[in-house]
């Protein structure tokens, strides 16, 4: 093991950590607030820092000059000088542009520059001409009330996030208050980080709060913080769920650990249209049509409601529709909630701009070594391809190389010997394709659940599951957000979305709820594969967090 410091910084603003190193655990916890993993082969994990991951780190208050004491801390060499003052500048960056209401002007809002260079550039810029409003020869950036969104957009793609302090609506009053003892007779009360990610996002009312992303493990209580905070606010609410099943669990937790009427809590899906003071729907409800070329009727619930907070559940999923009506209501109070800020599409900086800036965020492992998740075992399993789909596989194109791996016949005898280890454990086994799951649910007996699946008949098999008449079931991605299934402990992930770290993270979520014994994630690839490659970015920010993979082969 080196003796030597564990951090090599080069000029190109790339970190390298030696994974052995004593120092390791202390200086992936140090990075994980201002930089992100890029690589993580055995020896070395390579992370890199962005603009992005620097204005986080600064609307966090993480001071710059820790940032920088900490990488002189931990590096083997000399810190580039380059290094350090492109990461000042982006660091610096936010800050610099404040939004807020402008004096003696009805109706209008003042971008405050403290920068003269960049105040000149964004004067200049002329994809961003269209938002200056006159205010009567007053010098000045000014823009309309309804047009707050759109400039904070517009201006981060420009690379410039904007500080917004320009208030909320109240919006409608309705008091809530949390139980001390639910209504199954449990003692409930927030714990401490959950408090405190409450007063962070919420900043005892003031306009440096009320906007932002509380970032958790799933199993952490996400929902919790949710409650917690509209009791804060206590205003009329509404809250987007991933789905159907999502939507029952938001209203069972707010009638079981929250002082609230049954007939306050509304439902707005294809099943129930109901607006009530709170309100619980889904991104699919909302950007539902009949056809393609169809409006979006249903994203008017945004604007024709008295809303004093907009709760996005797993904010990380926020379809494009739902991000433009956002920037329509940047004056009502934004929460996201979500395990991981990483979307496959790169738009982490729409989250930033429209939701809000990270609030708060927690290594999983500071959680797990608290008891508030479950110790989480994860494990790789490399199986070869038999000789007939190696044949397959040499000939077919790239896309059909992946679904080829995927199905992998071999995997079959795996899941059968895993399914044997751990007998008597609620297991889940979750599968990209459809035919992949069917298939093994028919050979082995297992009940199935996936988007065909009707929804009385899903949440019957969730709840037999829930209760320990099923032990195992097999699940399609429909599982990968926001199902409560408490007691499970083993996931065997057959087969994945390519190289999505955000499914990654989601399905390890479903077994981490705390527990006496350590849950199992497995994941099963194909050896020598595309399917391989893509494992190795899906693990990307579970290593992040501080989880190893162990590597076996069958």
């Amino acid at each position: 093991m080196s003796t030597q410091k564990p951090l090599i910084i080069q000029s190109d603003r790339t970190l390298m950590l030696e994974v052995g190193h004593q120092g390791y655990v202390e200086c992936r916890d140090f990075l994980s607030l201002f930089a992100e993993l890029v690589k993580s082969p055995e020896f070395i994990h390579t992370y890199r820092v962005t603009p992005l991951s620097l204005w986080n780190a600064a609307a966090l208050d993480v001071p710059f000059k820790e940032i920088i004491g900490g990488l002189e801390e931990f590096s083997r060499y000399s810190v580039p000088s380059n290094v350090i003052v492109d990461m000042r500048e982006w660091y610096e960056t936010y800050g610099k542009l404040v939004l807020q209401k402008a004096k003696d002007a009805q109706d209008c809002l003042e971008l405050v520059v403290v920068d003269s260079h960049i105040l000149e550039r964004i004067r200049n810029n002329e994809s961003l001409e269209d938002f200056w409003a006159d205010n009567d020869g007053r010098p000045g950036l000014f823009i309309p009330e309804a047009r707050r969104g759109d400039l904070k957009h517009a201006l981060i793609k420009a690379g410039y996030p904007v500080k917004d302090l320009c208030g909320y609506m109240e919006g409608g009053r309705f008091d809530i208050t949390l139980r001390s003892i639910d209504l199954d007779g449990d003692a409930f009360a927030l714990r401490d980080y959950q408090k405190e990610a409450i007063d962070l996002f919420y900043c005892a009312g003031e306009k440096t709060g009320g906007s932002g992303v509380i970032v958790l493990p799933c199993g952490s209580g996400k929902t919790i913080i949710g409650l917690g905070t509209m009791a804060e606010i206590s205003t009329y609410t509404l809250i987007i769920a991933t789905n159907n099943v999502s939507v029952r669990q938001w209203r069972d937790e707010l009638l079981s650990k929250a002082h609230i009427n049954e007939t306050d809590i509304g439902e707005y899906t294809g099943r129930i249209k109901e607006i009530k003071p709170i309100t619980i729907t889904t991104y699919q409800m909302l950007t539902h049509r009949q056809t393609k070329d169809s409006p979006l009727h249903n994203l008017k619930i945004f604007t024709e409601h008295n809303w004093g907070l907009i709760i996005y559940d797993e904010v990380h999923i926020l379809p494009a529709p739902v991000f433009r009506a956002t920037t329509a209501i940047q004056a009502r109070r934004r929460l996201g909630l979500t395990a991981t800020l990483v979307r496959e599409d790169g738009k982490e900086d729409d989250v930033f701009a429209l939701i809000g800036p990270k609030r708060y965020d927690v290594p999983w492992k500071t959680l797990e070594s608290r008891g508030y998740i479950a110790e989480a075992i994860c494990t790789e399993y490399r199986i070869p391809l038999s000789s007939k789909e190696e044949l397959k596989y040499a000939h077919a194109d790239k896309r059909a190389k992946f679904r080829i791996a995927a199905e992998n016949e071999r995997k079959k005898e795996l899941v059968c010997e895993l399914l044997e280890n751990h007998a008597g454990e609620s297991i889940l086994i979750i599968g990209q394709f459809i035919s992949q799951i069917e298939k093994l649910a028919k050979s082995l007996e297992l009940p199935i659940i996936t988007g065909k699946t009707k929804q009385d008949d899903r949440e019957k098999l969730y709840d037999e599951f829930r209760k320990g008449g099923i032990s195992t079931l097999v699940v399609s991605k429909v599982a990968n957000f926001s199902v409560d299934l408490p007691d499970a402990s083993v996931m065997i992930q057959i087969s994945g979305t390519y190289g999505s770290r955000q499914e990654e993270a989601q399905r390890l979520g479903r077994i981490l709820r705390p527990k006496e014994h350590a849950s199992h994630f497995y994941t099963l690839v194909s050896k020598g594969t595309v399917e391989q490659t893509f494992g190795s970015n899906r693990q990307l920010f579970l290593v992040e967090q501080g989880y190893r993979y162990q590597i076996r082969y069958f």
